[in-house]
This record gives C-alpha cells, sequence and structure tokens, in this order.
C-alpha cells in the first residue's frame, strides 16, 4: 500500500509540476498565441488579461535587458539584443554598453523601423499561424463555387463570357455575414464611389465604421493579435496603438490617383474596386464579388488560374465585367475571413513593400504581389499601400 501511494503522489507531483508548467512564460516569450496554455507569453496578454504570471519578469523586465545575456546567440525573438552585431544592426538593448562593454548603437526600433531583418522563412512561418487561425472562414457548406471557364493567360484579354452560370451558387449569409468581422466590413465596403477622379467624402460614422473595422479585424481576433504579436517582436511597432494607426493611415489614408482630386485609398482599391480609364481597377476580393453578383452588376466570364487548396481558402484569378468595364484578371483569395485577408496583404506591405512576398498557407505557397504609393505620403515620409493582389502562379 505504501508503494501505490509514492507512486501516486509521485504521479500527482508530476501533472502539477506539468500543469504548472503551463502557466509560466519560461521559453515562452514570443509572437505565438497557443490555446493549449492556460495563460500567454505575446504583446497582446495585456490587452486581453490572459498574461502568465511571471509575464512582466520573464518576458518584459529581462528582455529589455542585457543583465545576464551579454554575448548570447541571436535570437529573432528577443526585443533587443546583447551580442557583439547588436550596434551594427542597431538592435542592442540601452544597458548593452554599461552592462557588456560595447558601444550600445541604441535601442529597438519604433513604430515601423524594423529592428532587424525579416526572412522569407519568418513570413513563412507567421502565415502559417494566421491560416491556421482563420476560424471564420467559409466552409464547403457555407460556400459553393462554379468555376465553369479555364482559359490560358494569354486568352484573359478576350472579353470573352464563356461561364454561362454565376461563380459563387450558394453562401450561407446568415452564417458568416453576421460574425462582427464580416459586418464590420460591410460596413466600410459600401462608403465609395468607384470611379476616379470623384473626390471621397466620408461622414463621421464611414469614419468610426474605418475605426470599428481596424479594431474587429486586428484586435478582437487571435490571427490579428498573431500579426501585431509578430511585427511587435520583429520591432517593427512598439505599441498596439502604434500598429492599428499605422494600418488606419496606410489602407484608409486618401490619396489621389487622377485629376488630383483626394479620390483613392488601399483599402478602396484593393477590396472594393475602382473604374479608372475605361477599365476595372484593383478589385482583389471575394465578397465583393459575391455582392456585386448577386445584384446583377457583374458578370463573371472564365478563370486564368485556380490555387492548389482543396478547402478555403483558395486562390483564383477571374475575368469579369463591372457594369460594363472589363477586368482582365483580379485575383483573389476566395472563401477567406476579412481579418485574414487585411492580414496577409498588411503582412506583405509591411515586409515586403513593392515586391513579391511568399506566404505558406498549408503548406502550398502563394506569392502577394505589393506596390507602394510613391506619390504622396503620411506620417513621416511613409508610403500609402498602392496595391496588393495574389500573383498569378508560374507555369
Amino acid at each position: 500500500m505504501k508503494v501505490i501511494a509514492v507512486l501516486v503522489l509521485s504521479v500527482t507531483l508530476f501533472y502539477q509540476g506539468y500543469s504548472n508548467s503551463l502557466d509560466s512564460c519560461q521559453s515562452r516569450c514570443g509572437y505565438g498565441t497557443d490555446s493549449g496554455f492556460s495563460c500567454q507569453c505575446n504583446p497582446s496578454c495585456e490587452r486581453y488579461n490572459d498574461c502568465c504570471s511571471d509575464y512582466a519578469e520573464i518576458c518584459k523586465t529581462s528582455a529589455t535587458s542585457c543583465k545576464g545575456r551579454c554575448g548570447e546567440k541571436y535570437n529573432s525573438q528577443n526585443k533587443c539584443h546583447c551580442n557583439s552585431k547588436c550596434s551594427q544592426y542597431s538592435n542592442c538593448c540601452s544597458d548593452y554598453a554599461d552592462l557588456c562593454g560595447g558601444d550600445g548603437g541604441g535601442g529597438g526600433g519604433g513604430s515601423g523601423s524594423g529592428s532587424g531583418v525579416i526572412t522569407d522563412a519568418e513570413i513563412k512561418s507567421v502565415s502559417e499561424a494566421l491560416y491556421a487561425l482563420d476560424s471564420n472562414k467559409a466552409s464547403a457548406s457555407e460556400l459553393i463555387i462554379d468555376p465553369q471557364a479555364l482559359v490560358d493567360n494569354s486568352q484573359t484579354s478576350s472579353q470573352s463570357d464563356l461561364s454561362p452560370r454565376p461563380l459563387f451558387r450558394y453562401l450561407d449569409e446568415g452564417a458568416l455575414f453576421s460574425r462582427p468581422t464580416y459586418a464590420a466590413f460591410l460596413a466600410v465596403l459600401d462608403n465609395y464611389q468607384r470611379m476616379t477622379g470623384q473626390t471621397e467624402d466620408f461622414s463621421p460614422q464611414q469614419l468610426a465604421e474605418q475605426e470599428t473595422f481596424v479594431k474587429e479585424t486586428m484586435s478582437n481576433t487571435e490571427l490579428g493579435r498573431e500579426l501585431f504579436a509578430f511585427l511587435y517582436t520583429k520591432g517593427v511597432y512598439a505599441t498596439e496603438e502604434d500598429f492599428l494607426y499605422d494600418l488606419k493611415m496606410m489602407w484608409f489614408g486618401l490619396y489621389s490617383r487622377y485629376n488630383k482630386k483626394m479620390d483613392s485609398s488601399g483599402f478602396e482599391h484593393i477590396f472594393a474596386g475602382e473604374i479608372k480609364g475605361g477599365k476595372v481597377s484593383g478589385f482583389h476580393n471575394w465578397i465583393q464579388f459575391y455582392l456585386l453578383e448577386k445584384r446583377g452588376q457583374l458578370n463573371y466570364y472564365s478563370h486564368s488560374f485556380n490555387g492548389p487548396w482543396t478547402t478555403y481558402p483558395d486562390v483564383m484569378g477571374m475575368q469579369f465585367e463591372w457594369d460594363g468595364y472589363f477586368k482582365q484578371v483580379g485575383s483573389a483569395v476566395i472563401g477567406c475571413s476579412p481579418e485574414f485577408d487585411f492580414a496577409l496583404y498588411s503582412l506583405c506591405y509591411i515586409t515586403r513593400p513593392g515586391k513579391q512576398c511568399r506566404l505558406s498557407l498549408g503548406g502550398k505557397e502563394l506569392i502577394i504581389q505589393t506596390y507602394t504609393w510613391d506619390n504622396s505620403f503620411y506620417g513621416d515620409g511613409k508610403k500609402f499601400i498602392g496595391s496588393a493582389f495574389p500573383a498569378t502562379p508560374r507555369n
């Protein structure tokens, strides 16, 4: 009996020790949100009041000091660094010179500055995390599409309607559009005049809808929290407030595409779509496509590529006509939540502005092409989003 009691006590202590490890930030400081743990150790936990009890001690105090860290190996998860190369990259902790005898070189960077290189591997890793966290994506029973005609890239300009049926066969609006991020997205989507050269003039309510959309997608979802925490640990943003403000400016700040009128923004161009020079410009969102097709204002012609994904989100490049205006290739991520679309494009624009951005979704590569708007600026010389969309895959 004594042996059994000792074994039971040992097992109990083992599981108690394991359970206690779930409540500690030891070796867990970073950008990940893990629902398998009882508390979190990423920057967003303070906002959501779910930090571990030792978060401040382990992840904040020691993370910004070189105490006991001089000469340590580089770790991308650290807010600042204490090795011989930190001066070169200007990402030393503030007490590096005092404690480690180095020449310092500044702190870890502020909003939008970045404290170090963000690698393709890191972008692919965080995009996989965002993909896994897209809990509001459409399921196969909530969204059914009918792609019909597939055309070669050389035929995308033919303006031939090769698909007699709509692209969207069925969407469970009741299940999807009632969710907070979809509702916030729909509220913003109808605030724009599609013709370039017409000044956009937002009411106080419409400006509030922009704020709500950014907060619902980026502050009130695990997916948004993951994106912020990743950028925070890389030194791109010092606070969540900086992150949200920068998103609002880069996406919703107005600039002129035609005739010196404040007629466009990144959000309008990419998500709502515009008409410029007698053609559809931008327009890379599946929900806008669905709504216009349902109203009889959009006629689907064909598609020139369909991604390798067998579940949503998927990626397609569509040819279509919008009230008499043609779009040669309107590529979009199909079936994703608004927050996923917003997060992917934001990640790519922040880390690879004006370049191709290589993501990984479920082990399959997706390339997002981004463009900067170079004719006007916000803040301290920052560039608005010009465009962002899924690039045509190579044959």
